[in-house]
């Protein structure tokens, strides 16, 4: 058979070219790919970040106080000076200009300062609260990314959601209206039919505010207007926390939540701090060794130059024994402070238990919820079949209709809610434990549709 002739060619490219030229949807926008952009946008996440990096130079800090001190001083100087004889032919006047320059180098080794070996330690300990505290920021990152995320779907949902239902009363205003020209139905049908029209117009309204709110409150942590996002799939389920005992989950929290870290570090500083404050009363020993030489072109008493070498080793021993109660009054403080600290840290483990438990018992909960609505959805349903066909035979009337098309709609938003709440509050459960990690992100990633 015969190919094509030159006519059909032509047309065949002019349409590739017209397939080209029609815009195409944009793929839709994960979680994880708003997580990344947030990690580079979010201002509270990078001021944590920059955060750590200056907390981890308490240590070199800290270990400088351990360590030898080497300085180097100069000087130069120039005078002019005038010696006027009072018996010009003993010793008559005259006029120098002495000039000397000198340097002195200096190094000193602490051999022992009990204090500095503990703010050594306490560096040591800071560090780890920054770490912590970095740790938190990145856990709550992650739950406020996802937040945002699924508040969003959830607006989007109760937006679409509305507007079908009021789709569905504005069919079941028009079948109302026909009834009534028919005859078959009276007014108060139609009129019901118009007012619940006319609510839902509101509650779209309602709907497009909260949704832009949601959008707002999303590029807030990424710095853009995001563009469709990608929903959760129809088939997803959510699973009850693993392991599935409570008590798991808190004794987690206790070792591993970073509050109850930051607490720990805090105190392990104030204990620290207290012994340091002791032991200012303990002496100090400190190597010290100096090298100088210094060079003259005159004196006053002679206007003969010399140089000068100087080298000193000592040991310097200082005992303090009386600076008026400011050393007994900074250990009463510090006492105080570690006794706090220690306070801090039980009522930080306490909330972390506190916070664990109430993610859980809402995760569990929420997993309930959600078969229960799935449930309630295939029933919802079959009341609104039943009822549109009550209808049109006539044992049903027209607000009945719409009370079942409300409560289908209804069911419908709810379970959407239950699912994003139960997946939120899953994360939430895993950062109050300590434990949550990029890895559930992506895990909450996949579960949406490509």
């Amino acid at each position: 058979m015969p190919g094509p002739g030159p006519s059909i060619r032509p047309f065949r490219f002019t349409r590739f070219l017209l397939l080209l030229a029609l815009p195409f949807p944009a793929a839709a926008e994960d979680l994880l790919q708003l997580y990344r952009e947030a990690q580079r946008y979010d201002a509270v996440y990078q001021a944590a970040r920059h955060a750590v990096e200056a907390g981890r130079e308490r240590l070199p800090q800290g270990r400088a106080l351990l360590l030898p001190n080497l300085g180097l001083t100069a000087n130069a100087s120039r005078t002019r000076s005038e010696f006027d004889s009072r018996d010009p032919t003993l010793a008559p006047s005259f006029t120098r200009y002495p000039e000397s320059a000198g340097y002195t180098l200096t190094l000193s080794q602490p051999l022992f300062r009990a204090q500095n070996w503990l703010q050594y330690r306490q560096a040591d300990q800071q560090v780890k609260q920054a770490e912590a505290t970095f740790g938190q920021a990145y856990q709550d990152l992650i739950v406020r990314v996802a937040a945002a995320y699924f508040d969003v779907l959830a607006a989007q949902d109760t937006l679409g959601l509305v507007r079908a239902q009021k789709e569905a009363t504005s069919e079941q205003l028009a079948q109302a209206k026909r009834n009534f020209e028919v005859g078959t139905a009276t007014i108060t049908d139609t009129h019901e039919a118009q007012a619940r029209f006319d609510l839902i117009g509101a509650q779209e309204i309602a709907a497009l505010n909260d949704l832009e709110s949601k959008r707002r409150a999303l590029e807030l942590l990424n710095g853009r207007e995001t563009r469709e996002l990608a929903p959760l799939r129809a088939d997803v389920r959510v699973s009850p926390p693993n392991p599935p005992e409570m008590q798991a989950w808190v004794e987690l929290a206790e070792k591993n939540a970073y509050p109850v870290q930051i607490a720990e570090a805090a105190a392990a500083v104030a204990a620290l701090e207290a012994r340091r404050s002791t032991a200012a009363h303990l002496p100090t020993l400190d190597f010290i060794a100096t090298h100088g030489e210094t060079g003259a072109s005159a004196t006053s008493d002679s206007s003969v130059g010399r140089d000068t070498t100087t080298t000193v080793l000592r040991l310097e021993l200082a005992l303090p024994l009386y600076q008026g109660g400011s050393l007994t009054s900074r250990d009463r403080e510090t006492a105080a402070l570690s006794l706090r600290a220690r306070e801090d840290l039980e009522n930080a483990r306490r909330n972390s238990v506190l916070a664990t438990r109430q993610n859980f018992l809402a995760v569990m909960n929420g997993s309930a919820l959600v078969t229960a609505l799935e449930q309630a959805l295939v029933s919802s349903q079959s009341a609104l079949d039943s009822n549109k066909l009550g209808y049109e035979v006539g044992v049903r009337i027209n607000i009945d209709v719409l009370n079942a098309q409300q409560q289908l709609f209804s069911t419908r938003r709810d379970l959407a809610l239950a699912r994003y709440n139960t997946i939120t509050n899953s994360l939430r459960l895993k950062a109050a434990a300590g434990a949550l990690r990029e890895e559930d992100l992506e895990e909450v990633n996949r579960a949406l549709a490509p």
